[in-house]
């Protein structure tokens, strides 16, 4: 009798020591993640999974964000609309621990100054004790369905629109001027072109923007463009940031790291399953037009 309960023992803790094993990484019950960016090892020029044995799932995880300290990481998580949660990786002590912030508002987007995450055109304040309220941006962009805002280190909001019944989308700014906001701006063409333009990112000081599109000279379902600010502060054409980064599927919501060193995005897979990537952010260096000299 001893033996057979013995023997049993031994099995459940077998089963437990596998169970644990095979979700290692996944949840920080079962491991300790070290060192910057949770611990992987850095992308080279072609797009990677981020933290696949950490974060990702066969379901939905997307908006992947950093604060500007690096310390702490935000994502969209979760096998349906119901069910996704605003989830937190920090790091304390060179250890990250994971934590579930709230459902689902909107995509995040955290300020230069990490004072703000943007949901939209809703938004969370920094705390002492972590993240306010979500709160609601005035009007008119509590009027407007946002899907993605960024701000850059002035103040100047882009944002995205895909209201129009032509699925045509549309990305605007608008700047803070004397403290006050203005009147929203459409870009211009070399930005709204093509169909499903979304999800902005400005660089910091506004030099490049990065967004995602249907066109023509795509590679897949939807696929990330730069551009770069001109001299005469127009945009200049949209470079397709190349089969290194798009594919066969829809690769959206680009952003870079706080350092400039990754650039992050998700890429839908089809049947619900969304994945985050990174790549090595030398890309928008590479792509940028070179400056003519004066002979």
């Amino acid at each position: 009798m001893k033996t057979t309960k013995l023997l049993i023992l031994t099995i459940l803790i077998s089963l437990n020591t596998a169970f644990a094993q095979e979700n290692m990484g996944r949840d920080s019950d079962f491991s300790l993640i070290e060192g910057p960016y949770l611990g992987q090892k850095p992308p080279g020029s072609t797009a990677e999974v981020f933290a696949p044995n950490i974060i990702q799932t066969k379901c939905f995880e997307a908006f992947g964000v950093f604060t500007p300290d690096l310390k702490e990481f935000y994502y969209i998580s979760g096998c349906d609309r119901k069910s996704q949660k605003l989830v937190a990786y920090k790091q304390e002590n060179n250890i990250w621990s994971k934590s579930i912030v709230g459902s689902r508002v909107g995509e995040p987007a955290i300020s230069p100054d990490g004072k703000i995450m943007y949901l939209g055109e809703k938004y969370m304040e920094r705390t002492n004790t972590g993240w306010s309220e979500v709160k609601t941006l005035e009007a008119p962009f509590k009027d407007i369905p946002i899907m993605r805002l960024t701000v850059s280190s002035k103040g100047t909001y882009y944002f995205d629109y895909t209201g129009n019944a032509d699925g045509e989308g549309l990305i605007r700014s608008s700047r803070l001027i004397d403290g006050k906001r203005e009147v929203p701006v459409a870009l211009s063409k070399e930005i709204n072109s093509g169909k499903l333009t979304a999800h902005p990112f400005i660089a910091p000081d506004e030099s490049y923007l990065i967004w995602d599109s249907v066109r023509d000279d795509g590679y897949g379902r939807s696929d990330l463009y730069i551009s770069y600010r001109q001299k005469n502060g127009s945009w200049g054409k949209a470079i397709n940031l190349g089969n290194k980064i798009n594919s066969e599927y829809s690769d959206v919501f680009g952003n870079v790291t706080p350092d400039g060193k990754y650039l992050f995005f998700y890429r839908g897979l089809g049947s619900g399953n969304l994945d985050i990537y990174w790549v090595d952010a030398q890309v928008i260096e590479t792509l940028r037009p070179k400056q003519k000299t004066k002979k």
